[in-house]
Formats: C-alpha cells, structure tokens, sequence
C-alpha cells in the first residue's frame, strides 16, 4: 500500500488540508473558511468548536478527493496560525471562551503596564520577542483573567492552554496528548530561547500557572495517535508541527543560514535561516525557533508587516475600486507607474522594524491626474516596500547580504508585485511550482518522522521553482522609490 502523509494547515481565515504522496505530489486540496468574530474594535475572535468543525470536514474532502484510503495515512503534519489562542476543560475538552487571535489587540494595557515595570528588556533576551499583544503570553492571562471561573479552574488543574496546533492534536488523540513544538513555544512569551523550556521567571510576571502549558516538543516526531474521530481510523501517527511562517521556510526547503522567504497573506511574514544559535536583534526583529529536528535546532530572525493582502481587501471591501482581489494586477497596469502616489497600507499599525500600532494607513501624493489604476499600483508597490524595511533589518542584523528571496502565499500570483518586489530589494526572486508551502512544510515534517522520507534532501530535490523575477531598476530609480516611501513612513 502506498504511503501517503496528511498535512493540516489551519489558517487565520480557514482550514486547509492537503494528502501528499511519496513524490511529494499533491493529490487533493480542500479549504473551508469559518466565521471571523469582532466583540469589540481591535478585538479578533474564533470559535474554537468552528476551527475543529473545519478540520474534521477538510480532512474527510480531502481524503475522498484524493481517492485513498484513510488508512493509507502515515502521518499527520499540523501547520497553525501560531499566537491565537485556546484555553479549555481537560474534564470535557470545552473550551472556556472564544480563542483570541494574533491579531486581536485588547492586551494592548497590559503589554504597556509590563512596559512601565521595566520587564521589555527581560523578556526580549529570553525569548527574542517584544512586549506585544501579538503573542500569546498575554491572551492566556487576559483568558484565565475574564472567563469565568477560569483562573480557579486553571489553579485546580482543570485547564489546558494551547495554540491552535496543541488543541488540534488534543481532539485528534482522543484528549490524550497536551503537546506543543518549539516553534509555536517560541511565539508564546513564555519559552526560553536558550533552554527551549517554559521559562518560570516569565509565567510570573505573566500571572500564567504552569499547570495549563503544553509539553514542548521537537517539530518532527510521534507525538501521539489519532482516536475516536469518524474521518481517520484509529493509530495514525500524528507525527509534525510548526507554527504556519517556520512551516513555510521548511517547505521552501531554505535549511542553510542565509536562506530566507517571504509569505504574502493577510500580512508579510518573512523569515531568514540564522543557523544553529538565536540571533538577537538590533533593528526591531524577532528571534525565533524555526524547527527542531532530532537534535538539531535551526533558528530564525523573522520580520512582520500586518497589512498585505488585507490591503487589496481594503481596496476591494472599503474602497470599492475593485470586484475581485485577483483584478488588482491588471488594474495597476492600466498606467504606467504610480504617478506620484505612495501607499503605507499601515491598516493595523506598523510591524517590524517600526512597532508603531499607533501608526495608521497614509495615501499621499494625491492630485486630479490620480486614477484608480494608480492607487492599485501604489498598494501593490506599499506590499513590497514594507517588505524591504524589514529584510533590509535582516541584513544588517544577521551579518547576511540577502542574495535572493522565495516566496509563497496567495498574493506571490501577482507578477507585478513580484517583479517590484524584485526591483526594490535588487534580489532575485524566485517562485515555487507549488504555492502551499506552509501545509508542504508540515507534511515533510511529518513524513520525516514516519519514514515517509529519509531526509530533508528528499525535499530539496522535489522543490521546483516556477519563476524567477530579476531586478532590472536602476539605482536612481530605486532610491527616488525608497525615499517617497521613507518620508511617507514618517508621516504614517
């Protein structure tokens, strides 16, 4: 029987899964979106019971799209939206509120008053990241805090935290395994970059019990086996996990230092391999764990920009200027250039290098010869500029001079953004056959530890580009772009 691996990845916006065989060739994908929720503004919510409803009816398409047998599965790879977070009843697997997102910015207070108690420098040197409501230390807190009776269930043992991939392997084994990786670990607050362990001084200023946290485990083992699920048989191995970006940096198969990926989703997230210690940094990044597998712990330095496809969206939803995402590449050809326009789709605030969330969206440039066609262009060239901020943040803290850039996600389709992209950083950039990589990432995690695969040059060797875009912008070009758009920041 053939050897087929399943590869979840569930997404801010909806749940993918993809059934992967020994060629690595995809042999069906099925997606379902679920329900966003916003209680208040600023405040991003999922239904936890929504998130596994999706998975269970992605897992059952996928597996009769494909045309295989569940029991032909070796291995299940879980891939996750990393920070949004779920806390629940061990007793009865209920969760006690609505998972909160890594979007969701109500913790906004309590990041500043850790702030004003001088811990920022605390934490950013053990675990790489900043006092921001983006990650997940702060969501649990908020949680045990005003859910009720959720601070004395969590003192009595009764309750589970976990980013989405643990609750996901939680209901797949049956409630038998409360495990997380080194990954999604290392987006928590709460993990010790050095000791890759859940770090006490941290959970005290953060007020979390120790009771509720996952056992932290490498990104490519047998953490436990499916059980009780009508989809999947009983005993499959359950066998893979990073947190959705460190997937994608697996599934773009950049294994050596130096080696980076952009992913064009809601936002940017890019990722640059530093090798085998954090690098820590100077210019408003993250370090970060990329993947631990067997022993060997490969780090990353990471880069967000919170707006990038949500722009077009905008653009789309808000402004009306487009019917259809996928229009806004033809209509930013419909001239030209910009014609003097810049965009800083700072929607959401600035992510790094700024970490400004009181930074808003900026259109300047703005007279009567300003068409929709140059707005589109403009938004497209604000995706990749910011993008440039933070991978020339990564050079400079990793000693590293970016030699080119792979890219995934859905707006990486769009050949004029690719190209500006390409202009703008003076890199090559190059363009997998196949766009899934963060769900390919977790399946070759997955398939690693089951013997599906022998080794990570089993990836390299199936990984294919699609295209190339090289740079082709003149210097003075270039730096007249950088320095609209640098001006345009500061206004922003």
């Amino acid at each position: 029987m053939s050897r087929n691996v399943l590869a979840i990845d569930q997404g801010t916006t909806g749940t993918t899964v993809l059934v992967l065989d020994e060629r690595l060739s995809v042999l069906a994908k099925v997606n379902r979106e679920f329900p966003q929720i916003y209680p208040r503004p600023g405040w991003v919510e999922h239904d936890p019971e929504a998130i596994w409803d999706s998975t269970l009816a992605t897992i059952e398409g996928a597996l009769s799209k494909a045309g295989v047998r569940p029991d032909s599965i070796a291995g299940i790879g879980i891939t996750n939206q990393r920070e949004t977070t779920t806390v629940w009843r061990r007793r009865d697997d209920r969760p006690v509120h609505n998972s909160i997102v890594w979007q969701c910015r109500r913790t906004a207070d309590v990041c500043a008053e850790m702030k004003g108690k001088g811990l920022e420098d605390l934490f950013r040197s053990k675990t790489g990241l900043v006092l921001d409501p983006y990650f997940s230390g702060t969501k649990v807190r908020w949680i045990l805090d005003h859910a009720d009776g959720a601070r004395e269930a969590a003192e009595a043992g009764d309750l589970a935290f976990g980013t989405i991939d643990t609750f996901l392997v939680w209901r797949l084994s049956g409630g038998a395994t409360h495990v997380t990786d080194v990954s999604n670990a290392s987006r928590t607050l709460m993990m010790d970059l050095n000791t890759l362990q859940w770090d006490d001084d941290l959970l005290g200023h953060l007020n979390v019990p120790r009771s509720v946290l996952p056992e932290i485990r490498s990104s490519s083992e047998v953490y436990g086996t499916t059980k009780g699920l009508d989809v999947l048989p009983d005993g499959i191995p359950i066998a893979g996990m990073a947190g959705d970006q460190q997937a994608a940096l697996f599934g773009q198969v950049c294994f050596d230092t130096g080696e980076a990926k952009c992913t064009y989703g809601t936002g940017s997230f890019m990722l640059m391999n530093t090798g085998k210690t954090p690098v820590p940094s100077e210019r408003g990044l993250l370090t970060t764990v990329a993947w631990q597998v067997g022993d060997e712990i490969d780090y990353a330095l990471e880069g967000s920009a919170f707006i990038a496809g949500a722009a077009v969206q905008w653009l789309r939803d808000g402004l009306g200027i487009i019917g259809n995402a996928s229009e806004i590449e033809a209509l930013a050809l419909t001239v030209k250039d910009n014609g003097g326009v810049t965009f800083v789709p700072a929607l959401a605030g600035l992510g790094a290098p700024h970490w400004r969330p009181d930074a808003r969206g900026i259109i300047c440039g703005l007279d009567r010869g300003v068409t929709r066609g140059h707005l589109a262009r403009a938004a497209i060239e604000g995706i990749a500029l910011q993008n440039a901020d933070v991978l020339t943040a990564m050079e400079a803290d990793s000693g590293v001079q970016l030699s080119g850039l792979r890219v995934d996600g859905g707006a990486a389709a769009n050949n004029l953004l690719m190209q500006f992209q390409a202009d703008i950083l003076n890199v090559p950039i190059v363009r997998p056959q196949m766009l899934e990589t963060t769900a390919l990432g977790a399946g070759l995690l997955a398939g690693l530890a089951t013997g599906v695969w022998s080794s990570k040059d089993d990836a390299r060797a199936a990984w294919k580009a699609d295209r190339t875009f090289t740079p082709g912008m003149d210097e003075e070009t270039r730096n007249a772009h950088l320095a609209r758009w640098n001006s345009a920041v500061e206004r922003a």
